[in-house]
């Protein structure tokens, strides 16, 4: 390969080198000219590295039993035609004219939509402030779903637009990049960084394989189960989803060869995170504690019933219909959105030798343990002495970083943190606002009018009432926003339509959790989910949906029938 530096030049003749020789080797430097430059115009830069093999036969003939100063001269000439051929094939292209860093089709469609809501004039009860965010808003969602440009990009559009049509100040439009979620989110990237580079994912993940890993699925099984084991003790489905399980559900598929950089995250990763998040808000729905908008759903539920749900009684209520759709949510997407790699028999065995090569835990791997093992406790318990569930991230990341488990350089070369921090935090604002300039308290009292008009028994009222609530969810960013807007006054429409109370609070409560499966910006957990890039944005509102369906239908039938067996209906 030395030789690839050389230049083109004639070889040199001797005086004594015959003239027929000379001759010769003038006519095959003519054809190797010729040569390159044929083999310049096609581009056939594998076939000169690979030996010219595309020169024509008759510069290559003679090399076989000729003179030693010829086959010197053909060498020199084929290196020669292979280094311009090279260079050639290097050379830059010429830059093309201008080109725009946004699908201007998609970003069309987005301003239009935006734009017929704005110039329609607010209904009855809309202020045009409510109106005019609602539009930027709707133009900002259409904008995430179609992708124009990244998602970041999109919903710096969407505040901006806010700002300059005076829709909203600067404080109000970036007011939530001071709520917790989101900083949690971008916390939980950059813990699963350090999980990942320390090692410890890669332990983790070869032992989870060598106890589960002859199939996909029973890894799956592996991950929802424990989630779910943790759901009661973690009140934030953004730290125990997002936090815990996620960093391993990626390390898992990266040392599995999943990756969506290389284009394999349908081998496994793409199933694998799908399943993870959409069990993630069965989990949340199955008891009080899972969640941290369920005692905000329980203490507006009270004012209507006149007591309390117990901690008991919801988690009762939640057994049947949860344990059911935890069970078949990865079967349904195992049919829906199968991995490439389903059976792995010998994977158990590979794994329980890659962990004898890992040998004992190295010192990074120890402390990642460390920050990690603080970093729940304080989740769990945190409360009690009134720490934060970003206090206690923060914590454990200042511990790996102090450590030099994982470096701030690291943190910031994270685009699917700061991607998702941004995307989610503006959506979340804009959400917001839309509650507090009354828009959300009209579009329920105008929901719960057109149920009423129709004058129905109150079954079919009552699941009306159900599907409005629980697809109105493509409009907020947050449980929590959403139970606080509409929970009461459906709930209040249910009762009066002849709904049983404690039923009908418990249905819309936990539904409240499990709604959070049609976006990736309904529940706390999908930003690093959707963020890590395994599952497309098609995929997920589609399968979203899907799945949406199976849950409200499971709610409805098995759950009903399971509260008649325990008397709560």
């Amino acid at each position: 390969m030395a030789t690839l530096g050389m230049s083109v030049r004639s070889p040199p003749v001797s005086a004594q080198t015959p003239l027929r020789q000379q001759v010769r080797c003038t006519a095959q430097l003519r054809t190797v000219r010729r040569s390159q430059s044929d083999l310049a115009s096609s581009g056939c830069t594998r076939a000169v590295l690979l030996g010219s093999s595309s020169l024509p036969a008759r510069s290559l003939s003679g090399l076989k039993g000729t003179p030693a100063k010829q086959q010197r001269c053909n060498i020199r000439q084929v290196t020669a035609a292979s280094t311009a051929v090279a260079a050639t094939s290097a050379a830059p292209e010429k830059p093309s004219g201008f080109q725009w860093g946004a699908d201007m089709k998609l970003l069309g469609v987005c301003l239009a939509v935006g734009a017929a809501i704005w110039v329609s004039p607010a209904p009855q009860g809309v202020t045009p402030q409510a109106w005019h965010l609602l539009a930027i808003f709707v133009s900002t969602i259409v904008g995430i779903i179609t992708t124009p440009l990244p998602l970041g990009a999109v919903a710096m559009l969407g505040l901006g637009a806010t700002m300059l049509t005076k829709t909203l100040t600067f404080s109000a439009a970036f007011s939530a990049f001071t709520n917790e979620i989101p900083w949690l989110i971008a916390i939980a990237f950059w813990l699963s960084r350090g999980f990942i580079d320390s090692g410890l994912g890669r332990r983790v993940a070869y032992t989870l394989v060598s106890m589960f890993g002859k199939t996909t699925l029973g890894l799956t099984y592996a991950l929802v189960l424990a989630e779910a084991l943790l759901a009661p003790a973690i009140p934030s489905v953004a730290a125990r989803s997002g936090g815990i399980f996620f960093p391993l559900a990626r390390a898992l598929c990266e040392s599995c060869g999943s990756k969506p950089s290389d284009g394999t995250q349908n081998k496994m990763g793409a199933y694998v995170m799908k399943t993870c998040f959409q069990t993630s808000t069965i989990s949340s729905a199955m008891f009080i504690t899972a969640m941290a908008a369920n005692p905000l759903a329980v203490d507006l539920a009270t004012q209507s019933l006149g007591y309390p749900i117990s901690w008991g009684t919801w988690a009762l209520a939640g057994l049947v219909p949860g344990v059911i759709c935890l069970i078949s949510a990865p079967l349904i997407l195992y049919v829906l959105y199968p991995p490439e790699m389903k059976e792995t028999p010998e994977a158990p065995n590979e794994a329980r030798q890659e962990l004898e090569k890992l040998g004992p835990l190295s010192t990074k791997e120890k402390l990642t343990t460390l920050a990690l093992s603080v970093t729940v406790s304080l989740w769990i318990f945190g409360g009690k002495f009134g720490i934060g569930n970003v206090a206690a991230a923060l914590l454990g990341l200042g511990i790996m970083l102090v450590t030099n488990v994982t470096t701030w350089d690291t943190c910031l070369a994270q685009k699917p943190a700061w991607d998702t921090l941004t995307w989610f935090a503006a959506l979340i604002g804009m959400a917001s606002y839309l509650n507090k300039l009354g828009f959300i308290s009209w579009f329920s009292s105008k929901v719960v009018g057109i149920v009423n008009s129709f004058g129905m028994s109150w079954q079919p009222t009552f699941a009306l009432i159900v599907l409005f609530y629980f697809y109105s969810h493509y409009l907020f960013a947050s449980g929590a926003a959403h139970i606080g807007a509409m929970y009461t006054a459906f709930l209040s429409v249910a009762i009066a339509a002849g709904a049983p109370a404690l039923p009908a609070a418990l249905l819309l409560a936990q539904l409240s959790n499990v709604m959070g499966c049609l976006t990736p910006y309904g529940i706390g957990s999908a930003p690093p989910y959707f963020g890590a890039g395994y599952v497309s944005k098609s995929k997920w509102y589609t399968l979203g949906f899907i799945m949406s369906v199976f849950y409200i239908a499971v709610w409805l039938f098995a759950g009903s029938a399971w509260w008649k067996v325990i008397g709560i209906w």
